[in-house]
């Protein structure tokens, strides 16, 4: 059982088939004893704390210390995140599924390891000490917890009915475990284990048992399952009780629980909240104020004095000293040309060549006069002095480099040194390409191999990279420059302030500037560090760094050459392959410097064992350039520790600390020069994210060990200010941003003057105010503090800073907390990634990592979940997502490392295609607003609102169409109450009149119908159901044909016979499985005793597939209406009263219940007056029709209109659109049709399929300036977005932008509105959608914040009354208020229909009165919200135009924090956030949880980008938490005739695991 719980639970893996198989395999030995009970919920607490001991005694084991990633580690770090882990028991987490193929990574090279396999700036890992979390373990909290847990478990074993296959149409097993109630239980149990969030409020819910119970279904008439679910099953709930199958919303736990019982875990870390009911008065002031953080009352404050501005010692005076760095050059290239200034390495470690400071000045003059002197443009020189110049050279040609800088300085040129562009979308190259531009640079200097390197467009030049400007690109080669002339020397000035160099620097945003650096500040930084470094002439120096710029540089290239110094420089590409490399060299050429980062040492140690021979004993000087790393120091230690042994002195090792703008700000110096012995600081983490220092004992948890950066520069003064806000000192035990004053910092940005000020021109002021110096500082962006000794500490720098709900975390921790955990076989060292993105209001922690090859989904899964809990543990912050990338696919760094500015961007554009993601927002995001109470004392009486209502001016909000008794017109068709006679009528009266013509895919006329053809088509029908069928009158007919003239005629038919019509959809050929239990259901709800239908479907409906989909042998009698004796029936049936039945109209309504509504003779024929009256209809008038004919106003004007008004009706079929997209916009144009009707299906083939096609439409002559009306017939809030794009589109083909509107109608009654042909414009508002979702009505401007633009749903029928009434009072409304549209006409529908006689439950959807006010009227509610607005339009009979709005069906809407959401207006959000996602995204509740299921347009790769975006979206325009993201092919979401999103099959499909979707995830 242990076994299972760990992987069952562990994975939570939701695809069925995987968890049947493990399942069966795991449960095989065991099923006698474990039936029952769930076995999700057989834990074994033994497993918890075996597995916690075996996580801790792994770190003792022994580690080969050569194996390339199991590298050297701070042990203690490791230890604290142990132990932090350990108090988490192994908690488990549901497993996000995923479909297999996701899994199989397309590209080559993410198979091979990374060339960084641990190539990164951020290495290592850092020294801390451990100290649990602020509140004890729960499990102290509870002691009793293992005993009362297995308490749980035994107490469980409520019997989990058999699993009923037979009944499934799928015929897959259905686990229908009901263990609800322990479910429930152990939920508690659950959120009490979990530690709590630090910012989160209290936990007050008591481990009390609950009383379980499990809510009954309300089952308002039949739930539709067309998609093939099981409905008749019976399963028992966890109290016993029976409840029929098939009606699948459950409030509570779902009645199909396998895949709760998973989910559940989920929901267990969550707390639930209690909903409060809907608010209907209002205290508010209605801003929604997201929560602010509170500062915590006990967080720590910063108690030491004013800190006081440090200061180096003085710069020494040297009496030879040069007066500009190219006087050094000359000197030295003069006087002594043979001492070697550079050695350059091939990738074998081998001396390629060595430059002497003779060639560097001779080939330094060469290339600076060739450069002013022979390349020009129209006879014009090409560059004058203090232009800039672009120098483009790889890292293993530090020669080329070298001789190309001095030739710039010589010729008076500005160098600009930048990566190599490898290709046209290298990380952060369009970038670079700005910083280029904004330079003015031109000319791009390059050596002859990397220039063949470089990407070539046709013409054979080298392409030109995204973002840059045109380039000349010159080869500096020997053979490319000329001698200067003997009379020719360059001016070799004292050093100015004007411009020496621009180095690039990529700032946290992922922007390059260039930092310039002036001739007196370069001469002045060499000054400076030959004199803290104790430089001293022709000394050998190794370098292990980027010689372009940084530290590389400063030493490498500018100080060196100051003290005639040899250079030793190995390149990146050689570290990769040997690490041991510079150790070598530094044996080898006795070197007495070596410049390198933590990295170096770190890699240097994997390696260490092949050597025996070297020694180390001539540095006296150990440069750690990234000294300020948080985990530097275990590198330093660790190197100590392992080279003491080969001559490495403790004391040489000299960490420093510099920045691209201030230079270097402090190195400690080496043992000579007598400075006091380095420093070590523990500093506690949580003082650190308040920003103060507090110093702890090694032996607790979260702590930062740094070690100091040595002392100020000489020449400089330092300080230390607050981050935000005015630059004011800190004290003495605060952490702050560290400013330098001093004549060798960087100047300006290039081209940035506001940043320059604020950056390089900082003025610090003490606490009362006062400037500190009058010389302006310079903000190094590295976060510190003055130690002890005057020695300078660094903890993090301003770029990895994330300000989390006012608390501060670096980047760099959270890595090397990450780092630690354990086992680390799953992600490569070193390519992890930490950023903050900014999510409503707040930073939210992102880490992303790439994981190997090798890695199974379940061992990265844990390790992720790992990772979280140790992060939660040690900097009390929750991690918002952890994403796992393939290998090798994050965006590199120039030199190794990852680019992290650029994974950002990948990260919020959704490119980053991670192959793992964990979201957990549910623990982070603590900042939403409160959810909303109900307030007490505010209920206001009816008689209070009406007054109320007056003396505000509204008026209520009720509105009508014309009054039909008024109408006088020559309407022949009134006198008759039958529609049977109607037809009648006009086959005597017009027998040749055509009524119908049936179009087919190809355009042309399918089939028509005359009034005549129609009547006797009708007799035959009937003739057939008395005779063959032996029908009774009132008997139920189901009608299952294709669009077309028989079901017209057939219909008519039955009405003849006296029987009752139910029209069905024909099942599809190709999917039975989902479409035929739909027909079956509906011909059994109806009772209909017979099925009339064409041969071609009778057979399918009794064909070996059908057997499979549903019972055959059970279908009522079926008959063919193929071909019928031509027999006419003595009379046609007179129904005794107009208010008998005369047909059942069933449709799926969009929550999933299958509804059938009666509609009386009256009814039917004063719908068909009310259409006739608003679309001015009569028998010359021709309207197309491409709708579907099966219910609703689609079935009235296909079967009904045109025999009622003798129009001719133009039927096109919206299936035939599939195979011919223009086929019903060909039709209106070819017949001059001036009224149409269409659905949004429709509407939406139409604009994807002929968007781009207006032209090759107008060369077939399609014109469409005919059309009056194009009306959407739908039963939801007009589509805005949709009708305008048609609109739009269409123009082109003379489509008048006024002529598009929508038409609404519902199960009560099918026609409430429609444009029509007179009458004013729909109008359109503007809502505050925050408003809405406290059900008000905040009418705002176009473009406003949060404004949801609504249309009118065209006008109100003649005959047709609405109001608007409170949900709950059952009151009337006032005008532009939001509440439930109840209508009243002739033609409302006189009831549902259903099996189960539940008519009661329903009796008051069709006829219930107002609580007060007119108590008299009866109305039918619609189920739908909606406001009436009286506008400034005046309608036909002149009066004031009352405008009716939808927003949305109630049934739909979701109840969350206490407010009221509409689907559609979540879908819309997430539809935005990502290109792949389809146009179809739907949303669902389920349990507290809402559900968003995407389909994905792109490949499989992008499945998991779409997981964050759709979260962050959904947070940012809604304020709620998406609780579980569903990635699913296009296609997936079930969509109804009309083209409505069917959320709860959706819903059904996901619980039953019938989606396959490509990624599932479950947010945190």
């Amino acid at each position: 059982m242990a076994t299972l719980q760990v992987t069952v639970c562990g994975e939570g893996d939701i695809t069925q088939k995987g968890y049947e198989k493990k399942r069966g395999k795991l449960l095989a030995p065991y099923i006698p004893q474990t039936q029952g009970v769930d076995p999700s919920l057989q834990v074994d607490t033994r497993v918890q704390s075996s597995q916690a001991a075996q996580a801790a005694s792994k770190q003792h084991k022994t580690r080969a210390a050569n194996s390339r990633d199991e590298r050297f580690r701070s042990d203690l770090h490791t230890e604290a995140v142990q132990a932090a882990l350990a108090k988490y028991k192994e908690r488990k987490m549901p497993m996000p599924s995923k479909r297999r193929s996701v899994l199989v990574q397309s590209s080559v090279e993410a198979c091979t390891p990374p060339d960084t396999s641990s190539a990164s700036e951020d290495e290592g890992s850092l020294r801390r000490q451990g100290r649990t979390a602020a509140s004890s373990t729960p499990y102290q909290a509870h002691p009793s917890v293992e005993h009362w847990f297995n308490r749980v478990i035994q107490g469980s074993s409520t019997s989990s009915s058999a699993s009923s296959t037979s009944s499934h149409p799928g015929g897959r097993p259905h686990s229908t475990a009901t263990t609800a109630a322990a479910a429930t239980v152990l939920a508690d149990l659950m959120a009490h284990t979990q530690l709590d969030n630090h910012s989160a409020p209290p936990d007050v819910t008591g481990l009390s048992e609950r009383s379980v119970h499990v809510e009954r279904p309300q089952m308002p008439s039949v739930r539709g399952v067309p998609r093939g679910y099981n409905h008749t099953s019976v399963l028992e709930t966890a109290d016993g009780r029976k409840v029929a199958g098939g009606f699948r919303r459950v409030d509570g736990v779902p009645v199909n629980s396998r895949v709760s019982s998973k989910i559940q875990q989920l929901l267990n870390t969550l707390k639930r909240p209690k909903r409060p009911p809907l608010r209907e008065f209002f205290l508010d002031d209605f801003e929604e104020l997201l929560d602010v953080q509170q500062p915590d009352p006990n967080q720590p404050e910063p108690e030491g004095a004013q800190m006081c501005p440090l200061d180096g010692e003085p710069l020494g005076v040297v009496t030879n000293w040069p007066p500009s760095l190219l006087a050094s050059l000359q000197r030295w290239g003069t006087t002594q040309p043979k001492s070697p200034c550079l050695t350059a390495l091939d990738n074998a470690g081998k001396p390629v060549y060595t430059l002497t400071y003779g060639k560097l000045w001779t080939r330094s003059l060469k290339l600076a006069y060739t450069l002013l002197n022979k390349l020009s443009s129209r006879n014009e020189p090409l560059l004058r002095p203090g232009d800039r110049v672009a120098l483009v050279f790889p890292n293993n040609d530090p020669v080329m480099f070298m001789v190309a800088f001095y030739g710039c300085l010589l010729a008076e040129l500005v160098p600009v040194p930048i990566e190599v562009p490898l290709t046209r979308k290298d990380a952060g190259s369009q970038q670079i390409g700005f910083l280029l531009g904004s330079c003015g640079v031109t000319l791009a200097l390059t050596t002859d191999a990397c220039q063949k390197g470089l990407p070539k467009a046709q013409t054979g030049e080298v392409a030109t990279f995204k973002g840059w400007p045109r380039l000349l690109w010159f080869v500096t080669d020997g053979k490319h420059v000329v001698k200067p002339p003997k009379d020719w020397h360059p001016s070799i000035r004292d050093a100015s302030n004007e411009i020496a160099y621009i180095e690039y620097k990529t700032s946290k945003e992922g922007s390059t500037m260039g930092i310039t650096v002036s001739h007196s500040a370069m001469l002045a930084h060499c000054h400076a560090l030959t004199q803290a470094c104790g430089y001293a002439e022709a000394e050998t120096i190794t370098n292990v760094l980027d010689f372009k710029r940084d530290a590389g540089l400063w030493h490498g290239v500018l100080t060196s050459v100051m003290n005639r110094m040899h250079v030793i420089s190995i390149p990146y590409s050689l570290m990769k392959v040997n690490p041991l490399s510079w150790i070598q060299k530094v044996h080898t050429y006795k070197a007495r410097v070596a410049v390198v980062k933590s990295r170096d040492m770190h890699w240097s140690l994997l390696a260490q064992r092949d050597q025996r021979d070297i020694s180390l004993s001539s540095l006296r000087m150990l440069i750690v350039a990234d000294g300020a790393n948080p985990w530097s120091i275990s590198s330093c230690d660790a190197f100590l520790n392992v080279f003491q042994s080969r001559g490495l002195r403790a004391e040489v090792i000299c960490p420093c600390a510099s920045s691209a703008e201030a230079m270097t700000v402090a190195i400690r110096r080496p043992p000579e020069m007598g400075v006091p012995p380095p420093g070590k600081a523990v500093l506690s983490m949580s003082g650190l994210s308040y920003g103060v220092i507090r110093v702890d004992t090694e032996e607790k948890l979260s702590v930062l060990t740094v070690q100091d950066v040595g002392q100020v520069m000489p020449g400089a003064l330092v300080c230390v200010v607050r981050v935000d806000g005015t630059p004011s000192l800190c004290q003495t035990d605060e952490v702050g941003e560290i400013c330098v004053s001093s004549g060798s910092t960087g100047t300006s940005y290039f081209g940035l003057p506001g940043m320059t000020k604020n950056v390089f021109e900082t003025i610090p002021v003490t606490a009362s105010g006062t400037p500190i110096s009058d010389r302006p500082f310079t903000r190094t962006s590295l976060l510190g503090f003055v130690g002890p000794d005057n020695l300078v500490f660094v903890v993090g720098k301003m770029d990895g800073l994330m300000v989390v709900s006012g608390r501060r975390h670096n980047a760099d921790d959270v890595v090397a907390t990450a780092l630690a955990v354990e086992p680390m076989k799953f992600v490569y060292r070193g390519r992890i990634a930490v950023f903050s993105v900014s999510v409503l209001h707040d930073e939210r922690i992102v880490v992303v990592a790439e994981q190997r090859p090798d890695a199974s989904e379940e061992d990265s899964f844990q390790w992720m979940s790992r990772v979280l809990q140790a992060i939660d543990s040690i900097h009390q912050v929750g991690v918002y997502c952890l994403a796992l990338v393939p290998a090798n696919t994050l965006p590199k760094a120039p030199l190794g490392g990852i680019h992290i500015s650029e994974t950002k961007q990948r990260f919020l554009e959704g490119a980053l295609h991670p192959c793992n993601v964990l979201m957990c927002p549910h623990t982070c995001v603590t900042n939403l607003p409160k959810p909303r109470q109900k307030q007490p004392g505010t209920e206001v009486g009816p008689a209070s609102m009406i007054v109320g209502n007056l003396v505000a001016g509204k008026r209520i909000a009720q509105a009508c169409g014309r009054d039909v008794t008024q109408l006088e017109d020559n309407d022949q068709a009134r006198k008759f109450l039958y529609m049977q006679d109607v037809l009648q009528w006009r086959a005597q009266a017009t027998p040749d009149h055509p009524l119908f013509l049936l179009l087919n895919a190809k355009g042309t006329v399918a089939s028509t119908a005359s009034c005549l053809q129609l009547h006797k088509r009708a007799e035959r029908v009937a003739m057939a159901l008395m005779e063959k069928g032996r029908l009774n009158t009132g008997d139920h007919v189901a009608l299952v044909y294709p669009p077309g003239i028989d079901l017209i005629a057939t219909f008519y038919g039955c009405l003849y016979a006296g029987c009752v019509p139910v029209t069905v959809r024909p099942p599809h050929s190709q999917n039975l499985a989902t479409t035929l239990p739909t027909v079956k259901m509906i011909v059994e709800v109806s009772k209909s005793v017979c099925i009339l239908t064409t041969q071609a479907i009778m057979k399918l409906l009794k064909s070996k597939e059908a057997a499979a989909a549903v019972d055959v042998k059970s279908w009522p009698t079926v008959l063919d209406t193929d071909d019928l004796p031509r027999k006419k029936p003595g009379q046609i049936y007179k129904p005794p009263t107009p208010e008998m039945l005369a047909y059942l109209d069933f449709s799926v309504s969009t929550t999933g219940i299958l509804a059938g509504v009666k509609m009386s003779h009256a009814a039917t024929s004063a719908l068909c007056r009310s259409i006739k009256l608003q679309c001015e209809l009569y028998p010359s008038r021709q309207i197309a029709i491409c709708l579907d004919p099966y219910c609703g106003l689609g079935f009235a004007l296909w079967c009904l209109c045109s025999v009622y008004s003798g129009h001719q009706s133009i039927l096109v079929p919206p299936l035939e659109l599939e195979s011919n997209v223009s086929l019903w916009l060909a039709a209106v144009s070819q017949y001059k049709v001036r009224v149409t009707f269409c659905s949004y299906s429709v509407m939406e083939m139409c604009t994807k399929g002929l968007g781009s096609q207006t032209e090759a439409l107008k060369m077939r002559n399609i014109n469409l300036s005919c059309v009056r009306t194009c009306m959407v017939v739908a039963e939801e809030r007009p589509r805005i977005a949709l009708t305008q794009s048609f609109s739009k589109i269409f123009k082109d083909l003379g489509l008048s932008a006024r002529a598009v509107s929508t038409t609404f109608g519902c199960r009560v009654n099918v026609a409430v509105c429609l444009q029509g042909t007179a009458g004013p414009d729909p109008t359109t508002v503007y809502l505050d959608m925050r408003a809405l979702r406290h059900d008000r009505v905040r009418l705002v401007e176009r473009g406003s914040p949060h404004s949801l633009p609504l249309m009118e749903s065209g006008k109100i029928l003649p005959g047709v009354k609405v109001i608007i009434a409170n949900t709950e009072t059952k009151g009337p409304l006032g005008d532009s208020h939001l509440g439930e549209i109840w209508v009243s006409s002739p033609h409302n529908a006189t009831g549902y229909y259903t099996v189960y006689g539940e008519e009661a439950l329903h009796a008051d959807h069709f006829n219930t009165r107002l609580s007060f006010g007119d108590t008299q009227t009866v109305w039918a509610r619609t189920g739908y919200l909606g406001f009436l607005r009286r506008t400034e339009l005046t309608d036909a009979c002149g009066e004031r135009h009352d405008a009716l709005y939808v927003v949305g069906s109630l049934d739909e809407t979701l109840e969350l924090r206490g407010m009221r959401y509409h689907p559609i207006d979540i879908e819309t959000s997430v539809i935005r956030s990502h290109k792949s996602i389809a146009e179809c995204s739907a949303v669902f509740t389920w349990t507290n949880l809402l559900v968003v299921v995407v389909e994905l347009e792109g490949s499989e790769q992008e499945a998991l980008d779409l997981v964050a975006l759709v979260t962050n979206v959904v947070l940012e325009e809604h304020y709620l938490i998406v609780g579980v993201v569903v990635v699913v092919d296009p296609g997936v979401i079930p969509i109804n005739s009309r083209g409505e999103k069917q959320r709860m099959h959706l819903r059904d499909g996901f619980l039953a695991d019938q989606l396959d979707p490509i990624y599932v995830a479950y947010n945190m």
